[in-house]
């Protein structure tokens, strides 16, 4: 005879991978507790007896990091410590029959657009009239703002259309509603995220309409600060740059990954764009927008890349001078064009050339970080470690970027502005007085 289980099931999601993958967990954990099912973000706590695996599978490091977070908990239920583990996200999505092979353990295995599917494991609804609903997994002063899915360009290194399918937009007035109900439970910076923002409104508008996306947002009361992320350049609408030109809420600051700046490697990538032409796409976002912090991405080690190639992406940023830069090293991923391709350097020297390209903007950085000292500049306060506050100026995004380290003689607020003077610079980071 079964007895009645008495413990209320209590759901505790884990998340890895980029922050659109963030976005999914806090929609699901919005449509659990719709649902009347208790639901918590990485809990240390152990008071939980289901866990959701949210997990990426963009390059080979994001995908290990998924398998031993998904073995982890597989030897958690084993311990019988967990009752259910479900598995979700890009990794699932991309490899679902072989992961449930070699990991049975796993309850129910679910791709990317499968939340219906998901809900019904918990005997849960779907609710459309909860979209734009979330739980925050953020600090409550900032989200991030999801304004399309999936991708149509065919980058040779790049699985997530694979992963994600292609581009599809959310209309305008469901994005600006989203963002009215996040402003109002106190978010104070949004930041839009996509695999491609410029694509915005192809698809439903049959013409590229983030900059009427971005009017509509700025219009809103209370939102103090807009970000971009992840802007492609080729055929870049620089409509985008007028308005964060004319609008005050939207911060100075573009996330626009390049990959390469020799034209046999981006031609190899697809990239669809010449050095030239990325060259003169950067000098007139200069002259629209002079104030502007430009975030860049790039990859060492892609198939057939050249000490000569490697040279000439050192001096395309000696040459730019950006603020911000990222780098990843090739992973050489199923189903892409560029697996065609023949990945003949070890991971040791893909490491080697990744530090020796850093080491150009470690430098460059540094000296962009040098005049600042002596200015007055809004910060953005988002956490106190150490007796210190840790906040951002409007050039700088969560976690990617320089951190302006605040020295106080009174409490400062977490999540609120001030006028901070910086008096000390290092390579990635500033130090600052409040006012």
């Amino acid at each position: 005879m079964k007895t009645k289980k008495l413990q209320r099931d209590k759901v505790n999601i884990i998340t890895l991978g980029c922050s659109k993958n963030l976005v999914d967990s806090e929609v699901l954990s919005g449509q659990l507790r719709a649902n009347d099912i208790d639901v918590v973000h990485e809990q240390e706590k152990w008071d939980h007896n289901i866990v959701v695996v949210n997990t990426c599978g963009f390059i080979d490091k994001a995908k290990e990091e998924s398998v031993n977070t998904i073995l982890e908990q597989v030897e958690m239920k084993r311990r019988g410590r967990l009752e259910k583990v479900y598995v979700t996200g890009c990794l699932s999505e991309r490899y679902r029959s072989q992961l449930a092979t070699e990991i049975p353990e796993v309850d129910a295995w679910f791709g990317t657009m499968e939340l219906p599917l998901m809900l019904q494991q918990f005997n849960a609804d779907y609710q459309k009239e909860l979209i734009g609903e979330r739980l925050l997994a953020t600090p409550p002063h900032y989200a991030y703002l999801k304004i399309s899915e999936g991708c149509n360009r065919t980058c040779a290194f790049c699985a997530i259309p694979l992963m994600r399918g292609a581009h599809v937009s959310r209309p305008i007035e469901e994005l600006v509603a989203e963002a009215r109900r996040l402003v109002s439970r106190g978010v104070k910076e949004i930041m839009l995220i996509a695999q491609e923002l410029t694509y915005y409104g192809l698809d439903l508008y049959k013409s590229r309409e983030l900059p009427k996306l971005l009017h509509a947002l700025a219009d809103i009361e209370g939102l103090e600060w807009i970000r971009l992320h992840y802007a492609y350049p080729s055929k870049f609408p620089l409509e985008i740059i007028d308005v964060m030109r004319e609008r005050s809420n939207i911060c100075n600051y573009l996330d626009m990954p390049l990959q390469h700046a020799s034209d046999g490697m981006l031609k190899a990538m697809k990239r669809q764009i010449t050095r030239g032409e990325m060259e003169e796409l950067i000098a007139e976002i200069r002259k629209r927008n002079p104030d502007i912090a430009l975030r860049t991405t790039l990859i060492a080690g892609f198939p057939g890349e050249t000490e000569d190639d490697v040279e000439e992406l050192k001096d395309f940023l000696i040459r730019m001078r950006f603020d911000r830069v990222g780098i990843f090293t090739y992973s050489h991923e199923e189903g892409t064009s560029g697996y065609d391709l023949e990945d003949t350097l070890s991971q040791e020297e893909k490491e080697a050339r990744a530090q020796d390209i850093m080491s150009v903007q470690q430098d460059i950085s540094y000296e962009k970080n040098l005049e600042k000292v002596g200015r007055t500049m809004k910060v953005l306060i988002d956490k106190k470690e150490a007796g210190r506050y840790l906040g951002r100026t409007e050039f700088d995004s969560v976690e990617v970027d320089n951190e302006v380290i605040v020295q106080a003689d009174k409490p400062l607020k977490i999540g609120s502005f001030y006028n901070v003077v910086i008096n000390k610079a290092y390579d990635y980071d500033l130090e600052a007085t409040a006012l």
